[in-house]
């Protein structure tokens, strides 16, 4: 749009030269100022130049064969004989009020042996073409670092040195005027193309800088053709034409605000399009190299032009449109899992169709702007008489709107048409209605033709332009139209990929409800329904999904499952969106089922219809069916018999309430099983007892610690083991502290956990010791205590982790000792516990070191213990005969273990010598045996 380039021949001279600033010539301005490449504009030149175009010289040391401009950021790639030459597009600030647009050569690539007779440019994606030869290539920046950059160089000296065996190399002797030499047709994608022996030499032409950009080429493709490949035999005139780069951008729609502005537009996917004669081909030269399509014209192809939604072709006497499959390639890079049960896109493979071909007299070129497509016609002088051909049309109804304007006084014959293409909306409708014509033969052409519509709209709503389109919302509304009618396709119709029913219904946005009333009539008893439809209902039901059939359509759905898949059954009776279901007629299908296929699930099922029903009597004879372990796994085969999501929200059904008050149990096992097959998280978990238990969010009911304590008994998985743990403690500890019981009676006792469960230990006898001489109010509590003392007499829990949730116990009686002692003793401090022990309980003071002062902690005994109980019996005299009978102990253990001389250096100087001499003695008489 900045600039207009041209290759012009004047004198037998070949020049390149840019038109800048040209609009001001259909202002009715006709002052033209040339200049130089890289001229530098003078201040006098400021005012003249907002009035006047700018022809730009592009001085090359070699005439230009062709040009192309990148779409992207305008820079400007030159063919010429062994070389192109690239130009970058800049801009220069001449004052404040003025910038005008200037160019750089940047960049040569030296190509030996080559004659481009095309160049396309995108993105610094290069795809150059000579007769029958197609190269394409990337340039890639080059980190700046001094290895790298030196490795670049040498791949580059290598790739100059011809192999041996080149045959483009020996051709030169080869050609005899007897003979044409055909080299064999070869295609080589990706890393393989680099064997295409065809080396690159890369010079830098800017100025020296800091920033300069070093850049090394990355061969994509390389597809060489001979003559003979045509379906229509051997054919001089074989070659290649119309090489294209067409790129397509992230999808409009996706673009957040900011970014909106062209320059900041997201490259996505880029294609390449050439073509011979009779054959065209589309290649995706993006993430992926790869052939999409191939385009077979009916008769000679003149030229042809590549748009995000169409390929245009002329030919000798028809302007030809085929559908191109750029839109769904670009999906798939834009979302790799677009095919999923989500969402969907057509296949890249889908066979192209023609779309129309309209008649010309001797068109000869043709280009394409935004919805016009530009055609220059030259009419030979026998062509003249039949100039008023009528056109031919195959999609389009109304005729497109064609200006023509011709020059009297050039050369006759010369026409120059603009076109303008028929809107994405409208050509969507009629390819729409003519799909209809299949509609009712269930054949694939009206899924192909379908599929053609919906890449039609998916190509507009890709459009960078599409968020400023008036067409925006009717666009969008296509799109849903075309996923729901895909939708109608794949459900109704026997196919192979029936599964693409969901995510095309998905994506249209249509409810349950809607779609049902669409595809199913009502009292038609021998309508069939296709394995479409069935993975559709069967996904949609057993998803959490927000909405509730009525009861006509919930009868009429258990009818169509009845008819094509009574298996699921159960399971679709299961799901929230049937809540308005008739359980009597529930039950009547069930049973049906029942007596082909019999299972837990469906037991459970006709249970929890019979409880909707309110007959106890049929419930009572469904649950005795099975054992109750039975049952509690036949849950898994169906979580949502006892709860469901409404809004993300987790609600308990009427099954979970009964079990609640009839059979706690069970229902804990059940959850339990859910849990521990990945069918509930443990947080939903707690969300379901709290809701079923109507507790608030802080409450935690008896059933949720149940859970937690039966979840304990087979729980493998250390991070939530640990979690369990601290649950189950916290809860302990909140109601001994609180003082609070429990709302409904435990499902185990202490005794219970500790003979299942190797998290809880057998409670030490220094611990039954202290609780013995405890307060009545204590006795309260029981089942809490001991289960909580039986956890920390255990090696499972980290002691470390749990001490602040102990810490509202640590003062409270003979419980807090108790926790304080043994978290002491957990975590090694065993000097701790004794003074502890001494200070509030001296009675258990033996009984803990008999239990705990074993094998590295003996020692203890006579450093800690014996010294301890010396001291205080010393303080309290004989008021305190427990010390006194501890201390007794001691020695007799102390006794037993030391050398006599190492006991007697123990013994305190100033105590009663009738007192310590019956150990002495002992101590003797066991060294004596000895």
């Amino acid at each position: 749009g900045d600039y207009l380039v041209t290759i012009e021949e004047k004198s037998k001279a070949t020049f390149l030269r840019a038109y800048t600033n040209w609009r001001c010539m259909s202002a009715g301005s006709s002052r033209v100022c040339v200049r130089m490449v890289g001229h530098k504009m003078e201040e006098s030149y400021s005012e003249t130049l907002k009035e006047q175009m700018s022809v730009v010289e592009m001085p090359l040391s070699d005439p230009p064969l062709c040009i192309s401009c990148c779409p992207v950021n305008g820079d400007l790639l030159v063919g010429c004989k062994n070389k192109l030459v690239m130009f970058c597009l800049k801009y220069l600030v001449v004052n404040q009020n003025l910038t005008v647009p200037d160019f750089e050569r940047s960049l040569i690539l030296h190509i030996d042996n080559f004659i481009p007779a095309e160049v396309a440019f995108c993105a610094r994606h290069i795809a150059v073409t000579t007769e029958l030869d197609i190269l394409i290539l990337k340039l890639e920046l080059v980190e700046q670092s001094g290895d790298r950059t030196e490795q670049c160089a040498h791949n580059v000296s290598a790739l100059e040195k011809p192999v041996d065996g080149d045959p483009s190399s020996h051709t030169s002797q080869l050609e005899l005027d007897e003979f044409i030499i055909c080299q064999k047709p070869v295609e080589l994608l990706g890393e393989e193309s680099k064997r295409c022996e065809i080396p690159i030499t890369l010079e830098s032409t800017e100025l020296p800088a800091e920033d300069t950009k070093r850049f090394q080429v990355r061969y994509l493709l390389f597809r060489r053709f001979t003559p003979d490949q045509s379906p229509f035999g051997f054919c001089e005139e074989t070659k290649l034409h119309s090489v294209q780069l067409l790129p397509v951008y992230r999808t409009g729609g996706s673009v957040t605000a900011h970014e909106e502005s062209e320059n900041e537009r997201e490259l996505l996917s880029l294609f390449c399009f050439f073509s011979l004669p009779h054959v065209g081909y589309l290649y995706s030269v993006g993430k992926l190299v790869e052939l999409i399509s191939t385009y077979q014209y009916s008769e000679k192809s003149e030229q042809a032009v590549l748009t995000p939604q169409f390929l245009h072709v002329i030919t000798s006497e028809k302007l030809q449109c085929f559908t191109v499959r750029c839109s769904a390639a670009a999906a798939r890079d834009e979302d790799p899992y677009i095919d999923t049960t989500l969402k969907a896109c057509p296949p890249v493979a889908l066979d192209v169709c023609t779309l129309r071909m309209q008649l010309f007299i001797g068109p000869r070129a043709i280009c394409h702007f935004k919805n016009h497509i530009i055609l220059l016609t030259k009419a030979d002088s026998e062509d003249i008489t039949e100039r008023r051909k009528p056109t031919r049309r195959m999609l389009s109804r109304k005729s497109d709107s064609i200006k023509s304007r011709t020059n009297s006084e050039s050369e006759p014959g010369w026409n120059l048409y603009i076109i303008n293409t028929v809107s994405t909306i409208q050509l969507y409708r009629e390819m729409v209605d003519y799909s209809r014509t299949y509609e009712n033969v269930k054949t694939e052409s009206c899924i192909h033709l379908l599929s053609e519509a919906h890449l039609l709209v998916r190509a507009a709503i890709m459009d960078p332009s599409f968020l400023e389109s008036d067409e925006k919302e009717e666009l969008l509304r296509a799109f849903r139209e075309s996923c729901a009618f895909l939708g109608d396709c794949y459900s109704r119709f026997d196919t192979q990929d029936y599964h693409l029913a969901l995510p095309y219904y998905r994506m249209s946005g249509l409810s349950m409800t809607e779609v049902l009333k669409k595809l199913v009539s009502e009292g038609d008893e021998i309508q069939t329904y296709e394995r479409g439809l069935i993975f559709y209902l069967t996904h949609s039901l057993n998803e959490d999904l927000n909405e509730e059939l009525s009861k006509e359509l919930a009868n009429q759905v258990l009818h169509i499952f009845c008819v094509a898949d009574p298996v699921q059954l159960p399971h679709i009776l299961c799901s929230p969106c049937m809540t308005n279901v008739c359980p009597l007629i529930a039950v009547k299908y069930l049973q049906k089922v029942e007596k082909m296929m019999p299972s837990v699930v469906l037991t459970l099922t006709k249970a929890f219809m019979a409880l909707k029903m309110g007959d106890l009597m049929m419930y009572e004879h469904e649950m005795d069916s099975y054992k109750e372990t039975i049952l509690a796994c036949g849950f898994i085969g169906q979580p949502k018999l006892l709860r469901q999501r409404k809004e993300g929200t987790v609600i308990p059904t009427e099954f979970a309430v009964h079990l609640k008050e009839m059979q706690p149990g069970l229902l804990v096992a059940a959850t339990v099983a859910l849990h521990e097959n990945n069918k509930i998280e443990l947080e939903e978990a707690d969300t379901f007892f709290k809701v079923l238990c109507s507790n608030s969010e802080s409450a935690v009911p008896q059933l949720l610690v149940d859970f937690w304590e039966a979840l304990l008994v087979v729980c493998s998985q250390e991070e939530i083991l640990q979690e369990l743990l601290l649950r189950v403690t916290s809860q302990y500890v909140w109601r001994i502290s609180k003082q609070q019981l429990p709302e409904t009676k435990p499902l185990k006792t202490t005794e219970d956990l500790i003979n299942s469960c190797n998290h809880f230990g057998l409670i030490f006898p220094w611990v039954t010791s202290i609780m013995s001489m405890g307060t009545p109010s204590d006795k309260d509590y029981h089942e809490d205590i001991s289960k909580l003392q039986s956890l920390l007499c255990s090696q499972s829990i980290d002691i470390a982790s749990a001490l602040p949730v102990l810490e509202p116990l640590t003062e409270a009686g003979n419980v807090g000792l108790t926790i304080r002692v043994l978290c002491s003793t957990r975590l090694g401090k065993y000097e701790e516990a004794i003074e502890q022990l001494l200070e509030k309980c001296p009675d258990a003071a033996v009984s803990y070191a008999q239990h705990e002062l074993k094998d590295d902690n003996r020692a203890l005994w006579w450093t800690k213990l014996l010294p301890e109980l010396c001291k205080r019996a010393r303080l309290t005299g004989n008021d305190c005969p427990v010390l006194i009978s501890s201390l007794k102990e001691t020695l007799s253990v102390v006794a037993m273990e030391l050398e006599l001389r190492d006991f007697l250096s123990l013994l305190p100087d100033d105590g009663t010598a009738a007192f310590f001499l019956p150990h002495l003695l002992h101590c003797s008489q066991r060294k004596l045996l000895t």
